[in-house]
């Protein structure tokens, strides 16, 4: 018979038992912190994190045999061994084909994305110009309103002559500048 003991201790979890505790499934948390503890024991040691995954394209795959010996397909007196063969070929072929079609997609979708692009930076910059076109007139219509319809700068036809010119010499006009003061309008 087993030593006497408490009956609701599982042998293996009895302290006088030698033989090892059994493993129970991990649950995610318990995992992680398992980890954890791992990494804190040394912390000296350095920590290799896998490299970043990329992505595979038809070139990174090896390239088909340029020569096939004894094809056959998966029937037809094909051995029990060779229908793995053929099926392992014909995954690498269509895992192949299917990456070729995903880089032409991949372009494709890039290509689009370009155009889209570049129409909605080609509106807004149409949209802009529009804007700016009507800010513009909007202004210039508030400064002739304000300046009783004349630019800055402009001549307002006002000009003298000088006194005592009209000895053989031309005309010099002098051009009378109006500053600008308060202009009061009755409605």
């Amino acid at each position: 018979m087993s030593e006497p003991g408490p009956s609701s201790i599982p042998t293996s979890a009895d302290p006088r038992s030698h033989r090892p505790t059994k493993r129970r499934a991990l649950t995610p948390q318990t995992e992680h912190a398992a980890q954890v503890s791992n990494l804190f024991k040394d912390p000296s040691k350095e920590v290799k994190l896998p490299n970043a995954s990329t992505h595979k394209t038809a070139s990174s795959l090896p390239a088909p045999p340029e020569i096939v010996a004894n094809v056959q397909g998966s029937s037809a007196g094909a051995g029990s061994g060779e229908f793995h063969v053929y099926k392992a070929s014909r995954r690498r072929e269509y895992e192949r084909l299917k990456l070729m079609q995903d880089e032409v997609d991949r372009e494709r979708e890039g290509d689009e994305w370009q155009k889209k692009q570049e129409e909605v930076k080609r509106k807004d910059e149409e949209k802009t110009e529009k804007n700016r076109k009507r800010r513009e007139k909007r202004n210039k219509a508030k400064k002739g309103k304000k300046g009783g319809g004349m630019d800055v700068g402009e001549d307002k036809g006002t000009s003298t002559t000088a006194a005592g010119s009209g000895g053989g010499q031309g005309d010099q006009a002098e051009v009378a500048v109006e500053t600008p003061g308060l202009i009061i309008h009755d409605d």
